[in-house]
């Protein structure tokens, strides 16, 4: 761990001096306490630094949330073995059952309500308080459910160090959390410039606790978080399905673990309340269980927290990127991206050259810098890849 300074502790070995500044410029805002800590994935992002955690008494700021607010994981482990897999075969046919039931890519949506589960979920969010706000922004909200949306999102089948097969995925509150999120930014920025408040980066524009711009922010946020846990729920059952349709036969689900990595919590940290915000970051309180994916294809991982006090009880949520998506299409080609997924099955294309295993920070080097954040559980190595483009 490295005291950057009085407000800033940082575990990431791999820093580059634009995020380390990014970051002091969000501790420094006066209402951040006790420190701001970023974490080993820590990389340049919008306002706040994507994989930091950033506690703040009496206001929010909107944009180190993000706007793919409630983002996550979820795995499960499936009664299926290496062995049963290599007995079935066939493993190309089971990304496309995948991939027809999960509306893939950024934009795309399901063309109509799937099934009686999906309408309970949605029944589920309709109730929830905020619907209003998102049905206001994203009318077809209700059709993203179930979607799994671009970039470094992805559905995977994977195999432990015990040889025992899991799926696992990556994704958020898609469209609706975006728009909601957005909108809540522009509120901040605008109310911001009314007091004439001079921010070292406007996207640190922030929401005064106790006014009704807050307590929107807060409920349209807690909406999007559970749409974004309800939207792994529902793809988590639809690549189920595939794989029963894939084996020929229903296979039993076993151990499940689900977190969010974009979100906003009241928590209590060195004595006082505040509002703690994770942007690229997991809740890592001694024995809560969590998820850390490493990038396409790289080893992923099953933890659980230490409860590490500095770390404000949180760790990493991925390898965090080392080159910008633009950048990674310049220095890699397509035969190094081939080489990075031999032995996987994926879906070959281009499309996919920004996420090219070399993009991302070392997923090794991130793992060992969060040795005192996490205990590992279970290494995950891919077997089969989805990802939209």
């Amino acid at each position: 761990m490295e005291q950057i300074s009085q407000r800033l502790v940082n575990w990431a070995s791999i820093l580059d001096p634009a995020t380390r500044e990014q970051a002091e410029r969000t501790a420094s805002m006066p209402f951040i306490a006790p420190h701001l800590a970023l974490m080993p994935d820590a990389h340049l992002g919008k306002g706040a630094t994507v994989g930091s955690v950033i506690p703040t008494v009496g206001a929010i700021i909107p944009a180190a949330v993000g706007v793919d607010i409630g983002c996550g994981m979820h795995a499960v482990r499936m009664a299926l073995t290496a062995a049963d897999v290599r007995r079935r075969g066939g493993l190309s046919k089971l990304r496309a059952l995948i991939e027809h039931r999960i509306p893939l890519s950024a934009g795309h949506h399901n063309k109509q309500v799937r099934s009686d589960e999906t309408r309970e979920r949605i029944t589920e969010l309709e109730n929830t308080d905020g619907a209003d706000s998102a049905d206001s922004i994203a009318p077809n909200w209700r059709l993203q459910l179930g979607s799994l949306g671009s970039g470094n999102h992805f559905v995977e089948v994977s195999v432990d160090e015990q040889d025992r097969v899991w799926l696992f995925l990556h994704s958020g509150s898609r469209g609706v959390g975006n728009k909601l999120a957005t909108r809540h930014i522009r509120i901040a920025q605008q109310q911001c410039a009314n007091r004439k408040i001079t921010l070292p980066d406007r996207d640190l524009a922030y929401l005064v606790e106790g006014e009704p711009e807050f307590d929107a922010y807060i409920r349209d946020l807690r909406w999007a978080q559970h749409f974004a846990l309800l939207n792994r729920r529902e793809m988590m059952h639809r690549v189920v399905e595939s794989v029963h349709d894939w084996y020929g036969e229903p296979v039993a689900e076993l151990d499940a673990v689900q977190c969010h990595h974009n979100y906003t919590a009241r928590e209590q940290h060195y004595g006082q309340h505040v509002w703690l915000s994770r942007k690229g970051a997991i809740d890592a309180h001694e024995g809560v269980p969590g998820l850390i994916p490493g990038s396409m294809g790289t080893r992923s991982y099953v933890v659980v927290g230490k409860g590490n006090k500095q770390a404000l009880h949180s760790s990493p949520h991925g390898a965090g990127r080392e080159y910008s998506r633009s950048a990674a299409r310049k220095r890699f080609t397509r035969a190094d991206l081939e080489a990075a997924m031999h032995g996987i099955e994926w879906r070959r294309t281009d499309a996919f050259l920004d996420e090219i295993p070399a993009a991302y920070k070392p997923i090794d080097q991130v793992m060992h810098d969060a040795a005192d954040l996490v205990e590992v559980r279970h290494v995950l190595r891919q077997i089969v890849n989805v990802k939209g483009d």
